[in-house]
């Protein structure tokens, strides 16, 4: 049986500065962490009347488990939490114990999820009104400076009957939250952060999502905009990994999907163009060349560079009969 040091020896050896007096960041907003139990993913949604809330509320560690930070932020129960459940604490045995040493937990507010499910939150009593938390089988919801004091409670509702995978069941409780009225000042900055159920080890190959929205007039549907995008180039990235390995079946299906999601993009028609011509399937890339080079004759340019990198054939005949459908000047 592995063996681990007390939470609070842990603590003291990675910040012993923290909960020391420090000026509060106010970061008043709502989010929720979760753990998709069929896909291991883990995952932090947030929304605020607060510039760049990406940059201090959510914190991720696939494999591990996910925190959210906010009312007046200590961003060390980021990391910190993270550490203590990675060595085996259960989030609301790391929660604990980064609260005991905190002198200012009362305006805090913090939640935390594990890779095993479990999930715990604390709302201080000092966090300004109307604030809570709902603590569901596996996530989260938490918010603060509402409007209403039914905000997390909606949050929750929608995210456990909601449909898609973990990142549209995170933003389907943004926008609950929103659709209840939200944050008394309004709204401003939106983030989310999903990672794989599994650990590699290098963080930034462990993400699926990383999406921030910095400043906006309507935060979270910028937000569901670029999850959307974001799904799109999953895909196109998938094909692209199934090119390296020759597999141009698997490959199209992917950049199909791609296309399916944006179809208005060129980058998403252009590259599937690419594979088809270069495996031969010249007819099919055809129709989509001509509509990249209609939308833009810089595409046709840069196709004429791709066979000196490698990336298409040297095929005078194949290139001129490609560029044939482009647009005349």
């Amino acid at each position: 049986m592995k063996k681990f040091l007390p939470a609070l020896s842990i603590l003291s050896l990675l910040v012993p500065s923290f909960g020391a007096d420090r000026p509060p960041r106010p970061v008043h907003t709502y989010s929720i962490v979760a753990l998709d139990k069929a896909t291991g993913e883990l995952g932090v949604a947030v929304q605020s009347h607060w510039f760049s809330v990406g940059a201090l509320v959510p914190w991720v560690e696939a494999g591990v488990g996910a925190v959210a930070t906010q009312s007046f932020v200590e961003p060390s129960y980021g990391p910190l939490g993270l550490e203590l459940m990675k060595v085996g604490k259960r989030a609301d045995e790391a929660l604990a114990a980064l609260l005991r040493a905190d002198k200012n937990e009362s305006v805090r507010q913090v939640a935390m999820v594990d890779a095993r499910g479990k999930a715990a939150a604390h709302t201080g009593k000092n966090c300004i009104a109307e604030a809570g938390n709902y603590v569901g089988d596996g996530f989260s919801c938490q918010a603060n400076m509402m409007l209403k004091a039914t905000v997390w409670k909606a949050m929750a509702q929608a995210f456990e009957t909601a449909k898609g995978e973990l990142a549209d069941r995170l933003i389907a409780a943004l926008e609950a939250a929103e659709k209840e009225g939200g944050d008394i000042r309004g709204r401003q900055s939106a983030a989310i952060i999903v990672v794989k159920g599994k650990g590699s080890g290098v963080w930034w190959r462990d993400r699926i999502y990383d999406l921030r929205v910095e400043d906006h007039v309507a935060p979270v549907p910028e937000l569901k905009r670029l999850l959307k995008l974001n799904k799109a180039y999953n895909h196109m990235n998938k094909g692209d990994e199934f090119m390296t390995e020759n597999l141009t079946g698997e490959a199209m299906k992917e950049y199909n999907k791609g296309m399916e999601i944006y179809s208005d993009n060129p980058e998403m028609i252009f590259w599937p163009a690419v594979t088809l011509a270069s495996t031969g399937k010249v007819e099919d890339s055809l129709p989509l060349f001509k509509k990249v080079f209609t939308a833009d004759p810089q595409w046709a340019l840069l196709l004429q560079r791709l066979p000196k990198a490698g990336q298409f054939p040297n095929d005078e005949k194949l290139m001129k009969r490609i560029l044939a459908v482009a647009p005349k000047k």
